[in-house]
Protein backbone atom coordinates (compact mmCIF):
# COMPACT_ATOMS: atom_id res chain seq x y z
CA UNK A 1 0.00 0.00 0.00
CA UNK A 2 0.63 3.39 -0.30
CA UNK A 3 2.46 4.92 3.15
CA UNK A 4 -0.03 8.08 2.02
CA UNK A 5 -2.90 6.03 1.94
CA UNK A 6 -1.90 3.99 4.83
CA UNK A 7 -2.05 7.30 7.35
CA UNK A 8 -5.35 8.51 5.70
CA UNK A 9 -6.80 4.68 6.52
CA UNK A 10 -4.88 4.77 10.24
CA UNK A 11 -3.39 1.54 9.55
CA UNK A 12 -0.17 0.82 10.77
CA UNK A 13 0.73 -2.96 10.15
CA UNK A 14 -2.36 -5.00 9.44
CA UNK A 15 -5.19 -4.83 7.17
CA UNK A 16 -8.25 -6.51 6.59
CA UNK A 17 -9.78 -7.72 2.91
CA UNK A 18 -13.66 -8.15 2.59
CA UNK A 19 -14.80 -9.76 -0.60
CA UNK A 20 -18.30 -9.85 -0.84
CA UNK A 21 -19.18 -8.75 3.06
CA UNK A 22 -18.56 -12.29 4.07
CA UNK A 23 -14.90 -13.96 3.52
CA UNK A 24 -12.69 -11.61 5.78
CA UNK A 25 -8.75 -12.06 5.47
CA UNK A 26 -5.81 -10.37 7.28
CA UNK A 27 -2.44 -9.41 5.85
CA UNK A 28 0.51 -7.73 6.96
CA UNK A 29 0.93 -4.70 5.04
CA UNK A 30 3.71 -2.91 4.11
CA UNK A 31 4.28 0.95 2.74
CA UNK A 32 6.00 1.08 -0.42
CA UNK A 33 6.36 4.51 -2.67
CA UNK A 34 5.85 2.28 -5.75
CA UNK A 35 1.95 0.86 -5.33
CA UNK A 36 0.13 3.72 -6.74
CA UNK A 37 -2.41 5.82 -4.23
CA UNK A 38 -5.57 4.04 -5.32
CA UNK A 39 -4.42 0.42 -5.37
CA UNK A 40 -3.85 -2.65 -3.04
CA UNK A 41 -0.82 -5.47 -4.28
CA UNK A 42 -1.29 -8.40 -2.45
CA UNK A 43 0.77 -11.97 -2.46
CA UNK A 44 -1.42 -13.49 -5.82
CA UNK A 45 -0.16 -17.07 -4.08
CA UNK A 46 -1.51 -16.07 -0.93
CA UNK A 47 -5.40 -14.94 -2.44
CA UNK A 48 -4.81 -18.32 -4.25
CA UNK A 49 -4.65 -20.12 -1.28
CA UNK A 50 -7.49 -18.32 0.27
CA UNK A 51 -10.05 -18.89 -2.32
CA UNK A 52 -9.43 -15.92 -3.49
CA UNK A 53 -9.68 -15.46 -7.79
CA UNK A 54 -8.32 -13.13 -10.03
CA UNK A 55 -10.34 -9.67 -10.64
CA UNK A 56 -12.21 -10.30 -7.12
CA UNK A 57 -13.58 -7.12 -6.52
CA UNK A 58 -12.63 -6.39 -2.41
CA UNK A 59 -12.25 -3.82 0.16
CA UNK A 60 -9.15 -3.10 2.21
CA UNK A 61 -9.46 -1.44 5.36
CA UNK A 62 -8.15 -1.31 9.05
CA UNK A 63 -8.86 -4.23 11.17
CA UNK A 64 -11.89 -4.08 13.63
CA UNK A 65 -10.89 -4.57 16.91
CA UNK A 66 -13.27 -6.10 19.70
CA UNK A 67 -16.75 -6.57 19.33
Amino acid sequence: MHPDTMKELNIEDRVEVVIGGKKRLTFTVLGLDAVPRNEVWCNADDLRMFGVADNTIATVRRPLTGG
